[in-house]
């Protein structure tokens, strides 16, 4: 038998760490060639490191939210053959001599087998230890609270989340992994108790405090949108628009059937772009970077649109590129796409990143009107408000209108007031006459 240790591929060109955001092995499992040992994210990719052996897990070189530079060893695996790692007799083993660079110190309840082991006879104690440790995955008892009163739950992130979309309070689960750790089998044993289980005796205080840890991409949410708002002095413009012409030609527009043509179905995004590409003809400094630290302003020619999207994992700005390349139908089709990709996790870096300006929007659950973060180092970002009908005067009579309010932020440095308004009631006159997006 020998030992093999995987390292952190590089998982992007120019990336030096990623950060560990889930693990789906523990110390003990048996896994084989192509399982999923982990998850890293690096600029807003997540990326899965398959096991390239078959083997039994021995130690585990970071835990959830650590950020490892590429080339780490990550994984020490008990392997049949000789492997690639050789500790010499009477020596403590590569891993414990050789620590990756910026990794903190492992777990304790993951560290200990390996550290344990100094030489080829230290082995013979240990065996029963480590013959057990497999009965960790047994299915966890169903009788009682699985844990005192006060203590938190240990959890990965994804377990979280199922735990959450389940409607499932952790601290009433069992955790079958190491230090009562729970896994996605424990939650499956949970929910086949049936739902009984979960319900309330009754009101009771709750004095409960989950510590969460900001991994992953919420903490890099969390970054930019600090840093935006620290960098960026915002002001925020919000203008009302009648939209009921332009419901009434995306209705037909949608309703149009073409023999031998198949069209995306239009959503109010396309219409927006539209007149965002030729609002930006007419002003192209709102279609700009701006480098704070070396004050140059990057005006660019093409108009890549973000689309902040919401997804399982948190908020993603998916791009359109070339947006002023683009027809309605094009407009509607990429966001769909782009929308999709988002959403199940598969959107390449490319996709997510080059943004030129970009559009923010709640859809039904808009609000009146907010004030959004600008994408930094972006200099305007148009917010989309929920669409509703109110009573408009038209000079004798109220009439029911359907209005919409956009609500956008600019960066103070670079747009003056008068210059976002004038952006903002361009886009105005062009939604409100649908017919003058399609003129050129």
């Amino acid at each position: 038998m020998g030992e093999h240790i995987i390292k952190l591929p590089d998982v992007g060109e120019g990336v030096a760490e990623a950060e560990l955001v889930e693990w789906h092995v523990k110390v003990g499992d048996i896994v084989r060639e192509d399982t999923v040992l982990a998850a890293v994210m690096t600029d807003k990719a997540t990326v899965e490191i398959p096991s390239p052996v078959d083997g039994e897990i021995l130690w585990l070189g970071a835990e959830i939210g650590d950020t490892v530079a590429i080339g780490s060893p990550i994984v020490r695996l008990k392997v049949a053959g000789e492997g690639n790692a050789k500790p010499q007799s009477g020596e403590v083993e590569a891993v414990a001599t050789e620590p990756p660079a910026k990794l903190p110190t492992p777990k304790p309840e993951t560290a200990a087998q390996p550290a344990a082991k100094t030489s080829p006879k230290a082995d013979e104690p240990k065996a029963k230890p480590a013959a057990a440790a497999p009965k960790s995955t047994a299915r966890p008892s169903i009788s009682g609270a699985p844990r005192p009163e006060g203590e938190k739950p240990l959890a990965s992130p994804a377990v979280r989340l199922r735990a959450k979309e389940a409607g499932i309070d952790l601290r009433q689960v069992a955790g079958s992994g190491p230090a009562g750790r729970i896994g996605h089998e424990d939650i499956e044993a949970f929910l086949s108790r049936g739902p009984q289980v979960a319900r309330a005796s009754g009101l009771a205080r709750n004095d409960a405090i989950e510590d969460i840890k900001v991994v992953g991409l919420r903490r890099k949410i969390a970054e930019k949108m600090s840093l935006s708002k620290s960098r960026i002095p915002h002001i925020t413009y919000v203008e009302e628009i009648d939209v009921t012409a332009l419901e009434e030609l995306r209705a037909a527009l949608n309703k149009e059937k073409r023999p031998g043509v198949e069209r995306p179905k239009l959503t109010l995004l396309p219409f927006l772009m539209r007149a965002m590409v030729k609002a930006i003809a007419d002003q192209p400094n709102l279609n700009s970077l701006f480098d704070d630290e070396a004050g140059i302003i990057h005006q660019h020619g093409g108009i890549h649109i973000g689309i902040a999207a919401q997804t399982p994992s948190g908020l993603v700005v998916p791009v359109v590129k070339h947006a002023e390349a683009r027809d309605i139908w094009d407009c509607g089709a990429e966001v769909i796409r782009l929308a999709e990709a988002a959403k199940s996790g598969t959107a390449t870096r490319d996709e997510l990143s080059g943004s030129t300006i970009t559009i923010t929007s709640l859809g039904a659950m808009g609000g009146v009107a907010t004030t959004p973060v600008i994408n930094r180092p972006e200099v305007a970002i148009i917010g989309v408000n929920k669409m509703m009908v109110r009573p408009v005067w038209d000079g004798t009579q109220f009439i029911p209108r359907k209005m919409m309010n956009l609500s956008s932020s600019f960066d103070h440095r670079v747009i003056d007031g008068w210059d976002a308004a004038v952006f903002i009631q361009r886009i105005k006159t062009l939604l409100e006459t649908p017919a003058l997006i399609f003129v050129d």
